[in-house]
């Protein structure tokens, strides 16, 4: 399945960058929180990764019902990480993010290979992933 992505998504997505990298500035310039608030931004993004693929499931045709199990499971553990890296003093909780936002997008590339998901949305998954992740180990180093 390879459907062009909406324009907004093409916009909204690469946006979403921002305050990733905009933290680790903040966390060298020494901003007071800086890193506490990257955790917090990256636990939300990371549970909004797998809420993704509960809307998926909820509106898959009858022909992807095979796939119902491990796209609700996809949806649920990253919002479980994003809690526990929410629990975890900063240092750890940055380096789980750093970690699992690409663990997501690399579980994703089976679901498109499987034709579940359009591969447009792949791509722009690495990009994003690779961006937050690289954010979150910028600000790790800088914490």
């Amino acid at each position: 399945m390879d459907t062009p992505l909406p324009a907004p998504a093409r916009l909204l997505g690469p946006a979403g960058l921002i305050p990733f990298v905009a933290l680790a500035l903040g966390t060298w310039a020494g901003w007071p929180g800086a890193a506490a608030a990257q955790v917090a931004y990256g636990a939300t993004i990371l549970a909004f990764l797998g809420a993704v693929h509960w809307g998926l499931a909820l509106r898959a045709p009858a022909s992807e019902r095979r796939a119902e199990w491990p796209r609700l499971g996809l949806g649920v553990v990253p919002a479980l990480i994003a809690w526990v890296a929410l629990l975890l003093p900063v240092s750890f909780g940055l380096g789980l993010l750093a970690l699992a936002i690409p663990a997501v997008a690399a579980v994703e590339t089976s679901a498109t290979r499987a034709g579940l998901m359009p591969s447009s949305y792949l791509r722009l998954r690495y990009l994003l992933s690779a961006g937050a992740s690289a954010s979150c180990a910028i600000t790790l180093l800088g914490y």
